[in-house]
């Protein structure tokens, strides 16, 4: 009895092991795939079925989430003879079924448009009842290099440590770089270290042979791109000879600024004196010849005065001294005294008291200077 029930037991297994293998997934490709943004991929899933799977068909594809409380997302499914693409919003329109009629053994779905967010684990799940088998892919979406930008640091003199720097600001890790030189002899100077992962490369104690093109190389495993960097070793300047041009500049502009300022004093003193010049009045400038004709009125009215007080029996001896009817006139003020003109020598001369006596009057003529201004 315990023989047989063995036996029963063991054709029960067999025949649950028959129904269960009836589907089966036979596609054998690769279950890791990388792939660079912008780029399409087919993710394959091939199936067969047995005749003991006889209920409906159904074939989910999702996307498993890698933190275990968060849900899976599904990602597009086909149910009874119908194809459900727009369960996930981000690949909307990016994924469809390779097959226009999966359930002739065609799972596989297309994802086109890739981009990094579609990075993860898929899982392709097909069940008819009382089948069911299921097969996981890892799509890593790669973004390859930017165009690096390349440029040198420091100064291109000889003599000095010179880094050439080459930098791609987008693409995945982790990306390597490399250089070369294109001109010349095609060799890297003997000094030069590179740097793969930062993408550097130092060139110590600089010489003229170091200059020349070179060429930066940016990669990673979905892509390459380069960029052209032209160097330029130049010999150092001549330090003291910017100096002493510095210097004699600034002696120059501190003379032309000493030249302008002098300048203005001057011209600002010249026109001060000028003024002071118009207003001063100055002693020696001969007067006016109204004071001539003053002093000749003075002369004459003196002289008339004299006359009236003489009696009539002077008047004729009065009449006798010449110097005394003659007026002066202003030729005889103007004149010097040395050229005055000298009594008549046969003129008798009068003494003073004599005068007198005629009831003479004394006359004060001013004294006056050779330009017959009067003292």
């Amino acid at each position: 009895m315990e023989l047989s029930f063995a036996r029963f037991c063991c054709v029960l297994l067999s025949l649950f092991a028959g129904l269960a293998s009836g589907l089966e997934i036979i596609s054998v490709g690769q279950t890791s795939i990388e792939k660079a943004s912008g780029q399409s991929v087919k993710l394959d899933c091939q199936f067969t079925l047995a005749p003991e799977d006889s209920g409906p068909l159904d074939i989910e594809w999702s996307l498993l989430s890698s933190d275990n409380q968060k849900e899976d997302k599904v990602v597009i499914l086909y149910s009874g003879d119908r194809a459900y693409e727009d369960y996930y919003e981000p690949v909307k329109g990016r994924v469809h079924f390779n097959s226009a009629d999966p359930k002739n053994g065609d799972a596989s779905i297309n994802l086109t448009g890739l981009k990094s967010s579609d990075s993860g684990t898929y899982q392709c799940k097909v069940k008819k009842a009382p089948g069911i088998r299921s097969r996981k892919m890892l799509l890593i979406v790669m973004v390859k290099p930017s165009k690096p930008r390349c440029y040198a640091e420091g100064p291109t003199q000889e003599g000095k440590d010179i880094v050439l720097r080459c930098t791609s600001s987008e693409g995945t890790n982790p990306l390597q770089y490399s250089w070369e030189k294109t001109s010349d002899n095609k060799l890297l100077p003997a000094s030069a270290m590179l740097d793969p992962v930062g993408g550097t490369i130092n060139v110590k104690n600089a010489s003229a042979s170091a200059s020349g093109t070179y060429r930066c190389i940016s990669s990673n495993r979905v892509g390459t791109e380069d960029c052209i960097l032209y160097l330029n070793v130049t010999p150092p300047p001549n330090t003291a000879g910017i100096i002493a041009g510095a210097i004699i500049a600034v002696l120059l502009i501190l003379i032309i600024i000493a030249i302008i300022l002098f300048c203005c004093f001057r011209a600002r003193h010249r026109k001060k004196y000028e003024k002071e010049i118009c207003n001063e009045i100055r002693e020696d400038v001969p007067p006016p010849k109204s004071r001539v004709s003053t002093a000749r009125s003075f002369t004459v009215g003196s002289q008339r005065s004299s006359l009236g007080s003489m009696s009539p029996s002077n008047l004729h001896e009065y009449a006798l001294k010449p110097q005394y009817d003659k007026i002066p006139s202003s030729e005889d003020y103007e004149r010097p005294p040395s050229h005055a003109p000298l009594p008549p020598p046969n003129a008798a001369k009068m003494a003073g008291p004599n005068l007198s006596r005629m009831g003479a009057i004394p006359v004060m003529i001013p004294a006056q200077n050779r330009d017959g201004s009067i003292v």
